[in-house]
């Protein structure tokens, strides 16, 4: 279970990854469109994804994910971030709470690295479905319509978690 030790480092760290990752969204060039969100709503993000890292990554489902990125695509279209400024700053989260990990020197032994090598995958994953479900809000912005952005479920379908 080094992987789950690991992710509660992560969350145990939140806040000061938090302010990093405000200072690299601020201080990147691939992100500069972001300075249309407010600091304080860009933190609230990523405490959101940090502080509740292990929910993300095991317990949400794919419908939760699928709705909250959709949501998160269609505001920052709606904040006029560019639609590759939204991917860099996914990018850039993902990379910094791996640096985070890296930095922790948790990986000396075979067993640690199967950990993180776990962890790297499960961030893999989780990230690319909330770029691709932030696409989706961002063409759902396009055409001008919040009613895409809600993710109907059907009734008596099963869940699916990853």
């Amino acid at each position: 279970m080094i992987a789950v030790r690991l992710v509660r480092l992560i969350e145990n760290h939140s806040d000061e990854l938090a302010d990093g990752l405000l200072n690299k969204f601020r201080t990147s060039s691939r992100t500069s469109d972001l300075r249309n969100v407010s600091a304080q709503e860009l933190r609230g993000r990523s405490l959101e994804i940090i502080a509740h890292l292990s929910e993300w990554l095991i317990s949400k489902s794919e419908t939760e994910v699928e709705r909250r990125y959709r949501e998160m695509g269609f505001a920052r279209a709606a904040q006029n971030v560019s639609f590759a400024d939204f991917c860099w700053a996914m990018v850039l989260t993902k990379d910094h709470i791996w640096d985070f990990v890296q930095r922790q020197g948790f990986l000396g032994g075979a067993a640690e690295i199967y950990g993180a090598m776990e962890l790297l995958r499960l961030l893999d994953q989780f990230f690319e479905r909330a770029i691709c479900y932030g696409a989706e809000g961002y063409e759902s912005a396009r055409i001008g319509s919040v009613d895409d952005v809600q993710v109907p479920q059907p009734p008596g379908a099963a869940v699916k978690r990853w």
